[in-house]
């Protein structure tokens, strides 16, 4: 147990500049007491106390305004930044290193029992704002741009921007680190906009 507070906490150092000390990061982290509380959440969950766990989150929700679902599994060396606002479904599945900033929902969109939540690789670094629905899988090292809505299976090593989400960085350009480079994100629409222009420059070119 005291390994994996000791990785939390080291996580934070890691991923956030503006932690200065350890007690800063026991008092002031909310993500921090969000998944700890989630720890215990779940483990209520999965020894089918599901309506104590389903409370206990509620109040870990009350003072962090982090919701997550008892029912959702979570990796090593998770970090929330900031917190404020990001919801976890039931079924989402969380591998390790992933970091997340504020705003996030892993939602689903069916009522239906069953898988309906995003599985979210190793590595995933996903921006402020940013939704990411259905039982979709967002693959390793992946990117995912401020308030990008995903809805389908994103590759490995990917970075994802606009609504709905548009992958433009692929596999074989490894990311590395967790910086998502907000301030280097492409703007999908005016790379859209220029590649028509371009096309109909040349069908006039043609046409002349």
């Amino acid at each position: 147990m005291f390994k994996r507070i000791s990785e939390d906490i080291h996580s934070v150092f890691e991923r956030d500049p503006a932690a200065r000390s350890t007690l800063e990061v026991l008092l002031c982290y909310a993500g921090l007491h969000a998944l700890w509380g989630h720890r215990v959440s779940h483990w209520l969950w999965t020894h089918k106390l599901k309506l104590l766990a389903r409370a206990y989150s509620q109040l870990v929700r009350f003072f962090t305004g982090i919701e997550i679902h008892p029912g959702a599994t979570i990796g090593r060396r998770f970090f929330i930044d900031h917190g404020m606002g990001v919801v976890i479904g039931e079924t989402a599945e969380i591998k390790d290193e992933v970091t997340l900033y504020h705003g996030v929902t892993l939602g689903g969109v069916s009522t239906h029992t069953g898988k309906r939540h995003p599985t979210i690789e190793n590595g995933v670094v996903i921006g402020a704002g940013a939704k990411i629905l259905g039982a979709i899988t967002v693959g390793e090292c992946s990117r995912i741009g401020a308030n990008a809505v995903v809805v389908k299976d994103i590759p490995r090593d990917s970075v994802v921007v606009g609504v709905p989400g548009h992958v433009v960085h692929k596999e074989g350009q490894p990311r590395k680190g967790f910086d998502l480079n907000h301030d280097k994100l492409p703007d999908t629409l005016e790379l859209e906009i220029g590649e028509l222009m371009e096309r109909v420059a040349k069908l006039e070119k043609k046409a002349f």
